[in-house]
């Protein structure tokens, strides 16, 4: 069966000055897949989110999004393509001046036009959807837990209904539990909603207990992007030691282990 590739990243270049952050990179995202974004520090896994979303021009290449070449639309089509993107950044990025509920409704104004009463309702419906206790809506993000930041930030990622989530290291600073949680909740989300997921991450277990395929950024380039047990076993040598090291035996073995239960 062939699959929908809704993004198409070629021949993408992105420079800083003299540093190449990536040269001649491809990539595809599939619809209703959840891919995992690995790699060592500096290869730019937030760059080619930041590229992808529309939030960086990378000085070559092009990406094509439900077929449509992003970079060259007319400002008002890009703007409503856009629109079809959550993106939850890696600290959330909430306003810290506005509550959860005004947070999440905040795009649902801006938008999609709803009055300031419609945002709000539907914003606890996006609170619960998130997984919050519904006494979130009125909180400030300053007295939330890093747990229910997360989720809020996740909340208002969902705000406008995204066919497409954008994910930047969402487990970044949570304790196992809560991070085993969040990645639960977002397969819940990829399966009930039919999201297809971009997911950055460095978290093991992320991608053993829920990615389709991983991605590994090397050599300023997609070097592979697979299904997991394919990834792990590439001869590269940065592969090897991140899948093969300590960690990555432990969260295989736990992976392991959940699938037999």
């Amino acid at each position: 069966m062939t699959r929908e590739a809704i993004i198409e990243v070629r021949d993408l270049s992105n420079r800083f000055g003299s540093q190449v952050v990536h040269e001649h990179l491809d990539f595809d995202l599939y619809r209703g897949e959840i891919l995992g974004v690995v790699g060592g520090s500096g290869t730019g896994k937030s760059v080619l989110l930041r590229s992808i979303v529309g939030l960086r021009r990378p000085n070559a290449g092009t990406v094509r999004v439900f077929g449509e070449e992003l970079l060259s639309l007319p400002a008002e089509k890009r703007s409503q393509l856009e629109r079809r993107f959550g993106v939850l950044y890696q600290r959330g990025a909430l306003f810290s001046s506005l509550t959860v509920s005004e947070n999440i409704a905040l795009p649902l104004i801006e938008h999609a036009g709803l009055s300031r009463a419609a945002a709000e309702r539907l914003a606890r419906v996006k609170i619960a959807l998130a997984g919050l206790p519904q006494d979130a809506a009125d909180k400030y993000p300053s007295s939330l837990s890093g747990g229910m930041a997360k989720r809020a930030a996740l909340a208002r990622a969902l705000a406008l209904d995204p066919d497409i989530l954008f994910l930047d290291e969402p487990t970044a600073g949570l304790d196992p539990i809560g991070a085993a949680a969040f990645d639960q909740l977002i397969r819940t989300l990829s399966d009930s909603l039919g999201l297809s997921v971009f997911l950055v991450t460095h978290d093991l277990d992320t991608l053993y207990s829920i990615c389709d395929r991983v991605a590994v950024l090397a050599q300023k380039k997609v070097l592979v992007a697979d299904r997991l047990e394919v990834v792990a076993a590439t001869d590269d040598s940065w592969i090897q030691a991140y899948f093969h090291g300590p960690r990555g035996r432990a969260a295989a073995q736990a992976a392991t282990a959940a699938g037999s239960q």
